[in-house]
């Protein structure tokens, strides 16, 4: 096993040229009179960012990135081979920090962990702990490389992400993770919960208690009526449901054909992605420059720009049988949902998450220690 060395992001000029003239060359629709976000990216939004794309300075953002501590490293994972892994590694100086895997999603990478490096792996005087952040790219995501076999679903990313832990020297960690990362992180609580001590979420996807497996929080989920809050967040789920989950649906069921456009055009790459970032976010106020280095991050990937939502696919065709799961280690989103109490879980509610359940429903993953609803985010 080779160790991890040094990482530098140095995207190939001819690719930062094939971009702009992709850009310089391409051609929009129209779009209905009185046409609104409801109906997706606006067509003069589109045409604005993909104008400042093309003008836009790469390089600078690659020298912003690579002031980050860069690695990677080959990660064995069982019947796929080895799969070089890019990751951020920042140590922390204050002794005792805790060693902490920070799981990115979709449409995410990890850029996602950038502004809040420096308040993790510093000790601010109180009782928070100070942490030596991890936060890898995900295979077929970002820097890292891509998979080339089927079947790359929860339990591999758990392993590939588990094993780059290890080889760190962690044998103990803890983990912070949304979207993806929530049900990556739980694969890992299930998968090496003699590893996994304690896991962060954001975005919690969880179910109802039911009597046959939650009783005492069933009957207090049938005593209490939901705050206001509560149906706030109801309101919030049925609303991504009904009316923007549609990106999901396709990404789970033909992977491929959406992979053509998202590879060969940028500004098929742009609206998909941006179109996220201004529904998904709680009024975040985008900058040019973060939009750009996101959605770029994308666009320079390793694998290229079709490959991270195969992921979708692969999840969601995961099935239990008891011919391939001899051992109880397959990982669906059913098996993911039920409680496991051998992971401490800390829980934090933001207003514009995708899915946003009562506590008490949070309460059914596991042995909950912390919980937090916070004012905005998401």
């Amino acid at each position: 096993m080779s160790a991890p060395k040094p990482f530098t992001i140095d995207v190939p000029q001819s690719k930062i040229d094939r971009l702009r003239q992709k850009l310089s060359l391409a051609e929009f629709p129209d779009q209905l009179e009185g046409a609104a976000w409801d109906l997706g990216c606006p067509l003069a939004d589109i045409k604005r960012l993909a104008t400042a794309w093309k003008q836009w300075d790469w390089r600078q953002a690659e020298k912003k990135l690579n002031e980050h501590p860069h690695f990677h490293t080959d990660i064995e994972v069982d019947g796929f081979g080895s799969l070089n892994i890019h990751f951020l590694h920042q140590k922390s100086e204050v002794q005792g920090a805790i060693p902490l895997l920070f799981v990115h999603g979709w449409p995410g990478s990890f850029i996602e962990v950038l502004k809040i490096l420096p308040l993790l792996a510093q000790h601010d005087g109180s009782n928070h702990p100070a942490f030596h952040v991890v936060a890898p790219s995900l295979p077929n995501f970002g820097f890292s490389q891509g998979v080339s076999k089927r079947g790359f679903a929860l339990a591999q990313y758990a392993e590939t992400c588990h094993k780059l832990m290890l080889q760190l020297g962690y044998k103990e960690y803890v983990t912070q993770a949304g979207d993806w990362g929530f049900w990556i992180t739980r694969a890992i609580g299930k998968l090496y919960p003699e590893s996994c001590k304690a896991s962060h979420i954001n975005m919690i996807y969880a179910k109802a208690p039911s009597y046959t497996q939650n009783p005492l929080l069933a009957l207090q989920h049938s005593v209490y009526p939901y705050s206001e809050r509560d149906k706030q967040g109801l309101e919030r789920t049925a609303w991504f449901q009904k009316e923007s989950r549609g990106y999901n649906l396709l990404q789970s069921t033909k992977p491929q054909t959406i992979s053509y456009a998202l590879h060969d055009s940028p500004i098929a790459l742009l609206s998909w992605i941006y179109e996220k970032l201004h529904d998904w976010a709680d009024a975040y106020p985008w900058t040019d420059d973060e939009i750009f280095t996101w959605i770029s991050i994308y666009q320079f990937s390793r694998a290229g720009p079709g490959t991270a939502h195969r992921i979708y696919y692969e999840v969601m065709h995961t099935s239990v049988t008891e011919e391939n799961d001899v051992q109880g280690k397959m990982c669906t989103y059913d098996s993911l949902q039920s409680y496991n109490g051998d992971v401490k879980m800390g829980l934090s509610y933001n207003p514009k998450e995708l899915d946003i359940v009562p506590r008490v429903w949070g309460r059914t993953l596991g042995d909950v220690v912390y919980e937090a609803e916070n004012e905005r985010g998401g």
